[in-house]
């Protein structure tokens, strides 16, 4: 059973990119993540507490989880939905933030003391160029600025957050460790409509199927194998499952959001998954 949890990873991230695009059509970006991030602490919390597991623990603890929510949650998500809802192309959106195996390659070496070989090196080459190819001439015109660098501050999240959660120390249950996490991103939100943000929600039908979807299938199903893979795996054998979501992504928003695929993105795509492949093979 627990072999298939990459693939099944690997669907239920990839969706993660399409129910975005309906979820900010009925709200603004950091509300959205603020009420999902409230119910995914609040379903975890109700977890913890069915399974038995101890929620109050350290305070070191409880910060290492909270920041690293603050991370993914906060700057990953909040890039990726922020860039999405400004007119970043959701297919260009995940392809960015998809290099994070290269890059959790390339910094695993010094900071978690894991070998990086020349292949791997390879391979993040072969990624940047990939997604290069894919930018191309766009930014500015066809891809804002300002998303672009939203999605890139969004990679460097959750490869950052990777490394830390992989560093931790603590042994916190999945769901006591996930609720902590929740808090943080839920909290990070909350302070960016306090200080940016005129919030609004409208709870429509498409707004309340596209939650649903990222709340149970992606909170509560993808980021718990994510935290399950990463415990129990080195950082960049985690990080391998990767270079299949660029082509995923892309194919799935060509099919419910009509995103438009040229051709020489296509190749871009292809170089891309390639690269990260090579740089998390062992």
């Amino acid at each position: 059973m627990i072999k298939i949890f990459p693939f099944i990873f690997i669907l239920l991230w990839s969706s993660a990119f399409i129910t975005t695009k309906p979820i900010i059509d009925n709200s603004d970006p950091f509300s959205a993540l603020a009420f999902r991030f409230a119910l995914v602490a609040l379903g975890f919390f109700l977890f913890s507490i069915y399974s038995k597991q101890k929620i109050l623990v350290s305070k070191r603890n409880f910060f290492e989880s909270f920041f690293s929510g603050v991370l993914f949650h906060g700057f990953y998500l909040g890039g990726v939905f922020y860039s999405i809802s400004i007119g970043m192309p959701t297919a260009i959106a995940a392809l960015i933030v998809t290099l994070q195996p290269v890059l959790t390659n390339a910094l695993s070496g010094p900071i978690l003391n894991e070998k990086v070989s020349t292949k791997q090196w390879i391979g993040v080459l072969l990624g940047f160029a990939g997604a290069g190819l894919v930018l191309g001439f766009d930014v500015g015109s066809k891809i804002p600025a300002t998303g672009l660098i939203a999605t890139i501050i969004a990679l460097l999240a959750i490869t950052f957050s990777t490394l830390w959660q992989k560093k931790l120390s603590n042994n916190l249950p999945l769901s006591v460790s996930n609720m902590n996490q929740a808090i943080g991103g839920c909290l990070f939100h909350l302070l960016i409509i306090l200080l940016f943000v005129d919030p609004y929600i409208e709870f429509s039908q498409t707004f309340i199927i596209a939650m649903s979807h990222q709340i149970f299938l992606v909170s509560f199903g993808a980021f718990t194998i994510l935290m399950f893979l990463i415990k129990n795996n080195s950082a960049s054998k985690t990080v391998s499952i990767f270079f299949l979501i660029p082509a995923t992504s892309a194919f799935m928003a060509w099919l419910f959001l009509n995103e438009s695929l040229t051709s020489l993105d296509l190749i871009g795509f292809l170089i891309t998954s390639i690269g990260v492949y090579i740089a998390t093979r062992d």
